[in-house]
């Protein structure tokens, strides 16, 4: 089987190489000069574990080739896949389409035979009956279907997640199309991994529906941190003590800085607007939105408070920016605000992040300093603020870190460390959500 895939950004070129890995000859088209001339180096322009190896050994197989022919990589197609980006639309959080319905009306006069169009991108309902509408005025002469794959991959293990999915959603009602997609995916079928056909509306609905309800629980967690925080409980346990019902489940119940990233953020909203405009307005989720924000804001003044309510003058360690770990992506990290504020407060921020600098650096303010190493922005601090739970931060020595800094204050927004053990080190140690013991005066 021959699939295109319209987009090599993160969610195309994962894709795009798992499939190759099923032994689907795949072309990636992109029209980014930068990106394409990257990507025929063998460097990839995300940073995602095991995706250089993944598509370095499907191109010396002859399966996943880049390209920004768009009539060549359509040559024998059975499916294309249109992987763009939706990112917030500037004003009213509606997701913008341009790059969508572009493809589509791209892939619709390149196209010489007919094919199978499928939208991987996160797209609003209805975008999929737009997308067959549009089709249709520019090549009635070819009978083309529509399908809604939407992908639920976490950045930094985004290929497990292909590869081993929880299940597949494929939005189809063309017996045809919906049968070419079922080959494509056979080899997840041979594994039991259950693959649920909808309609389309369904399917892109699915999506937004999946993302906000996880992000409900991200902020659902928090407010219980600040909550245990007050009297006395431990988040953590009170996270176990209620994922270990099937129920609820374990996941997503940590503790942090508000979600961020480029899903959350964008979906929520999205699914906020796309309610409003149904009629059907999800007040649940508009207070999801609302409440990340406000935490998101708030972060920095926890970082102010253990400074002695001012941080002008002083030196402020932070470490980790993007919004997660084991990626590099800075799309509405936490770290973001709480730079920024600690700048405009008269701080000297040092910082560091295994992978996300570069990407970092037109985010934050200009007086940041980015260090090479967590000791090294530790270097004379006053405080020390753990955004981002890169393993290597767990391993830091706490000795060392004391001999390394001029205060002791550690904001640890990820619970990484131990309280006990920071207090033994001298530390006046702030957790998330942690009994009143694990904080400086307890």
């Amino acid at each position: 089987m021959r699939i295109a895939m319209i987009g090599g950004g993160y969610v195309g070129l994962v894709s795009a190489a798992c499939f190759a890995e099923f032994g689907v000859e795949v072309a990636v088209v992109e029209a980014d000069p930068g990106r394409l001339a990257s990507l025929h180096a063998g460097r990839m322009p995300i940073y995602e574990p095991g995706l250089d190896a993944l598509v370095a050994g499907n191109v010396a197989a002859g399966r996943l080739s880049f390209t920004d022919d768009l009539t060549s990589a359509l040559a024998g197609a059975e499916a294309v896949f249109i992987a763009v980006g939706t990112p917030s639309r500037r004003g009213d959080g509606h997701a913008d389409l341009t790059y969508v319905y572009a493809a589509a009306e791209q892939v619709a006069r390149a196209l010489t035979h007919p094919a199978v169009i499928v939208t991987k991108s996160t797209v609003p309902v209805g975008t999929g009956r737009r997308i067959a509408a549009i089709l249709r005025d520019v090549r009635p002469d070819l009978p083309c279907a529509v399908a809604s794959n939407p992908e639920f991959l976490r950045e930094g293990s985004a290929i497990a997640d292909f590869m081993h999915p929880d299940r597949v959603v494929i939005g189809v009602e063309d017996e045809g199309a919906r049968e070419v997609l079922r080959l494509l995916y056979r080899p997840l079928y041979l594994i039991e991994t259950p693959i649920v056909f909808t309609n389309l509306e369904t399917a892109e609905l699915t999506k937004y529906a999946a993302n906000s309800f996880l992000a409900m629980k991200v902020a659902f967690i928090n407010e219980i941190a600040d909550l245990a925080e007050k009297v006395g409980a431990d988040v953590h346990d009170i996270a176990r003590g209620i994922g270990l019902d099937g129920r609820i489940g374990r996941k997503f119940l940590h503790p942090g800085p508000g979600f961020g990233g480029s899903c959350f953020p964008k979906d929520t909203l999205a699914l906020v607007r796309i309610a409003q405009d149904a009629g059907a307005p999800s007040r649940l989720i508009e207070t999801v939105v609302a409440v990340n924000e406000a935490r998101k804001a708030g972060m920095a003044g926890r970082v102010i408070a253990a400074c002695g309510g001012s941080v002008r003058g002083k030196t402020v360690a932070v470490l980790g920016l993007t919004f997660k770990p084991e990626t590099d992506d800075m799309r509405d990290s936490p770290a973001i605000p709480i730079v920024s504020r600690l700048v405009g407060d008269g701080a000297r921020v040092q910082v560091y992040d295994p992978q996300g600098m570069d990407q970092a650096r037109p985010m934050l303010p200009e007086t940041v300093v980015y260090c090479q190493s967590a000791l090294a922005a530790a270097e004379g601090a006053a405080a020390l603020v753990v955004v981002t739970e890169w393993n290597e931060f767990r391993a830091l020595d706490p000795a060392r870190l004391a001999e390394t800094m001029r205060g002791r204050a550690v904001i640890d927004l990820r619970n990484i460390f131990d309280p006990v053990t920071m207090r033994e080190a001298g530390f006046a140690y702030y957790g998330i959500g942690r009994p009143a013991g694990s904080q400086p005066g307890g």
